[in-house]
């Protein structure tokens, strides 16, 4: 086991995994920036370094700082969290030059999957279904064209280098097609500088379904089940649950088979979740694309499967094999999260950093908060808006939502405004009671609400 991680995030992950560290008896090092001084993931690190200014450019996706920072205090392993350097193959290379553990998959497996096409490659080699699309990097506007029309529409244009929602676009009519792909490419190439892009068919009314991966260096792969993302606006996710309403557990079994078949073949070790539109009906499923790090979301899956995913990345990473109740795990209860943003819901969802004039966290049997922030802590600008983690877990779905309705109510903030009210709208909505809903319903409640 290694004796010291650097944490190179911030946020409720970083403290997520410096008390992961903590149990597993390993100093911790937290990195920060000047805007995040006051952050509770610098005051309960074992050491703490500042890396630069409050722009992330400038702090958290600085390598050359972090890795100083790692030499400085004779950190053994990186730790990314999400976001920022997670799925950064060049920084994970550059981990492994400066003799440091990046916890994670490798940077070729990185570089793999981190690109879409080829990862779409991979998976139809394994028989991982896909929907019906390009055969490669599309060239121009008019190749796009061609290939939509063939597929049929509609379809969803995507950039290879895309994420988050971004350099994706829809296409529903001919007159479309040349104009979304336009905007997909002028979009990923600005936020990610590769405009490449490839077409999918669009499966209309889908449930965004992922699985979480976890393997070792030992030969060990398995699957913890799935978790329900569909509740998203704008491809950013504002509820998950776990398990989903959807499918079977034939479906089920469909899913994590092909999905540990694809894992196994690219030499995937550490967390992992691969992402899937599933239709309507629940049985047919198509691969999208995989994360190589671990989630936002992870916490559900936790929860359900009786498992601590930060520990087992550490933990896999230091060469250790996967824990035996990891490789046992089987599902209880129901469990879901909501993402507390700092954000007005009601002014189209926009950012509200700020101070925190006062913060009460609900508790009670079944009550989980991720978070690090605090009574008087000040929001800063320059980050996602995300500040706290609601989980509830519960014997069945039904005791589940009543105990994250009675958790929201429980919610108080102060001084900032946040999307606690409008997740509750959510919880309370017939819709999320039985289930029926998809990737696009929160869109459209919110055109029906607050048009």
């Amino acid at each position: 086991m290694f004796k010291k991680v650097l944490v190179a995030n911030r946020g409720e992950i970083a403290l997520r995994i410096i008390r992961a560290c903590r149990e597993l008896g390993v100093s911790s090092v937290a990195v920060y920036s000047e805007a995040d001084v006051d952050s509770m993931h610098v005051q309960l690190a074992d050491e703490a370094v500042c890396i630069g200014p409050g722009p992330s450019k400038d702090s958290y996706l600085k390598p050359d700082r972090i890795i100083a920072a790692a030499e400085i205090t004779e950190a053994e392993a990186i730790h990314p969290g999400y976001g920022f350097l997670s799925e950064n193959a060049r920084f994970a290379e550059i981990c492994e030059d400066a003799g440091i553990k990046f916890i994670g998959p490798s940077p070729a497996v990185i570089r793999k999957m981190g690109d879409k096409n080829e990862a779409r490659a991979s998976a139809m080699e394994n028989g991982v279904p896909v929907t019906p699309g390009s055969k490669g990097i599309l060239k121009d506007e008019e190749d796009a064209k061609k290939v939509a029309l063939e597929i049929g529409l509609p379809v969803m244009i995507k950039a290879t280098a895309g994420g988050g929602g971004r350099g994706m676009r829809p296409a529903f009519t001919e007159e479309e097609i040349i104009s979304q792909f336009q905007a997909a490419s002028a979009e990923a190439k600005a936020c990610f500088g590769n405009g490449d892009c490839y077409i999918e068919k669009l499966v209309l009314d889908p449930h965004h379904i992922e699985f979480q991966l976890i393997a070792d260096s030992h030969g060990n792969a398995v699957h913890l089940g799935e978790r329900d993302c569909s509740m998203q606006r704008r491809n950013q996710k504002i509820i998950e649950e776990c398990p989903s309403t959807l499918i079977s557990d034939e479906t089920r079994q469909r899913i994590g088979e092909a999905s540990v078949r694809l894992v196994k073949s690219i030499g995937y070790e550490n967390a992992g979740t691969i992402e899937y539109l599933v239709d309507s009906s629940g049985e047919n499923f198509y691969f999208m694309e995989m994360n190589t790090r671990i989630q936002v979301e992870h916490p559900v899956t936790e929860e359900v499967m009786g498992c601590e995913l930060i520990k087992e990345q550490i933990r896999i990473a230091a060469g250790e094999k996967l824990s035996h109740h990891v490789l046992e795990a089987t599902p209880r209860g129901h469990s879901i999260e909501c993402r507390i943003n700092a954000e007005d819901p009601y002014n189209n969802f926009a950012p509200s950093p700020g101070t925190i004039s006062l913060w009460y966290a609900p508790g009670g049997k079944g009550v989980r908060v991720d978070t690090h922030v605090y009574s008087g802590y000040t929001v800063p600008p320059h980050y996602d808006s995300m500040i706290a983690k609601l989980i509830v877990t519960a014997a069945t779905r039904e005791l589940a939502i009543a105990r994250m309705r009675r958790a929201l109510m429980e919610f108080m903030v102060e001084g900032i405004k946040t999307t606690i009210p409008f997740q509750l709208e959510i919880i309370n909505h017939p819709d999320f009671a039985s289930g029926h809903y998809d990737i696009g319903w929160v869109g459209r409640y919110i055109e029906e609400t607050q048009s």
